[in-house]
């Protein structure tokens, strides 16, 4: 139970951050109810503006929850089907005036799913359960668009890691080891212990994945490594042709690096602003691209295209008769209107300039401030600090909230950041920056 007289701070920050690490040591309960804002306020001599600006900066950091005339309370465990990894990046958004923590595309700048299921006409015949999985017109748009030409095989699953969790699950087996980026995508992390796979961590410097760390990884015999080449997820770094060139090397040179399967997550294809770029160009018989839409067309559309070679794409293929069968046709048919409609690839494109821009200011207003965050790519931007509850209470009394950097993180090299959803600023983000400056040189709670 806390008892106010227990506090010693007499600041919004400090009050924030002494009930913080009361959280985080325990002393603090999940559920336990806080006493009120007006009690805390006597207690310390303080005004009830100083305990409610406390409190809302523990809200916008997920530390508690206010939940009207029943009280303030410590934020319970989070929703049970979520991963530990996953609950730990989940904030209360709600509770701040802007959200950073997302990494997901601002709504405003997605092309009309609206207009595009106006434009299309389902047809009678698209629901036989052996048709072709991929509608034959949308196959060959994206044969003609994809990073190499003359891909041996090429499917539509329901979303990037659907379709690499199906790959996945046909190259790994309990115990095999898979090379993953760290910092990297915590689901990745989550797919292999639910797997049972052991992942070995890959570096990343502002070109991907360096050489070193692959070689590195490929002396532990993984038999898979899965990448991210464009607008990496959090750090936005994109890998370049001649870092692609590189990790071929590693891979033709290292033994076993010839039988590993690499499989290239491109979600940010059509918002990034770097070019494509893919391992496959040189070792097609190894290399599984998914190439996502949720970022450029809408998380909901629920659509990504998979090309590598046959023998793995069809046995996803295959596997998927006997669960879902296919991606909707239908919304593959809107992703098509989508992928070919002026206006709708011209919405895209504006996007994609957007986001650019917004990266580049909050990255040029934080360079002002001291702080190097390299030359980020997509919608998020990996920002060091020195201490990350810290730095996440910080900002929430601000009023802005970001994603915790640790979920993001599978081995020790790794020092504190947050991952910030620079594409979400859409005003004010010289102060937006400085408030990162400030939370991200916030010393440790306590």
């Amino acid at each position: 139970m806390l008892r106010p007289e227990a506090l010693t701070e007499r600041t919004p920050q400090g009050i924030a951050g002494e009930i913080s690490r009361l959280v985080a040591e325990g002393a603090l309960a999940p559920g336990e109810r806080l006493p009120t804002v007006r009690d805390v306020a006597s207690e310390l001599g303080v005004s009830a503006g100083t305990v409610s600006a406390a409190w809302r900066a523990l809200a916008g950091a997920g530390v508690i929850v206010t939940r009207g005339r029943s009280g303030t309370f410590v934020r319970e465990d989070r929703r049970e089907w979520l991963s530990p990894r996953v609950n730990h990046l989940v904030a209360a958004g709600e509770a701040s005036r802007l959200d950073l923590s997302l990494g997901t595309p601002d709504p405003v700048q997605l092309p009309s799913l609206a207009a595009a299921l106006g434009r299309v006409t389902p047809l009678a015949d698209t629901g036989r359960y052996h048709d072709l999985p991929v509608l034959p017109e949308l196959d060959a748009f994206l044969r003609e668009n994809w990073p190499t030409l003359g891909v041996e095989a090429i499917t539509v699953v329901d979303g990037a890691l659907d379709g690499i969790s199906r790959v996945m699950e046909q190259v790994v087996r309990f115990g095999d080891r898979v090379a993953v980026e760290s910092p990297g995508f915590p689901y990745f992390f989550d797919l292999l212990d639910v797997l049972g796979a052991e992942p070995v961590p890959l570096a990343i410097d502002g070109e991907g994945v360096t050489p070193s760390s692959l070689a590195r990884a490929l002396s532990r015999r993984p038999v898979a490594v899965v990448l991210q080449p464009r607008a990496q997820n959090p750090t936005g770094a994109s890998m370049s042709a001649d870092r692609a060139r590189a990790l071929v090397r590693v891979l033709r040179t290292v033994p076993g690096g010839d039988r590993v399967t690499v499989i290239e997550d491109d979600h940010s294809a059509l918002i990034g602003s770097a070019p494509d770029v893919t391992l496959a160009r040189w070792l097609p018989a190894q290399v599984v691209h998914v190439r996502s839409f949720s970022k450029s067309h809408g998380p909901d559309l629920r659509v990504a295209a998979m090309g590598g070679p046959a023998r793995i794409i069809e046995q996803v293929v295959a596997r998927r008769m006997l669960g879902p069968g296919w991606t909707s046709r239908l919304l593959q048919a809107v992703l098509l209107d989508l992928l070919t409609d002026p206006g709708a690839v011209a919405r895209v494109r504006t996007a994609r300039l957007v986001y650019r821009d917004r990266v580049d200011r909050l990255v040029a207003g934080l360079r002002r401030r001291g702080i190097d965050v390299g030359e980020p790519d997509g919608i998020n931007v990996w920002l060091p600090v020195r201490d990350e509850r810290a730095a996440l209470v910080h900002l929430a009394a601000a009023g802005i909230v970001a994603a915790a950097g640790s979920p993001f993180v599978i081995d020790d090299t790794v020092g504190p950041h947050l991952r910030v959803t620079a594409g979400s600023a859409t005003e004010g983000v010289a102060v937006i920056a400085d408030a990162l400056a400030d939370a991200a040189a916030a010393p440790p709670l306590g």
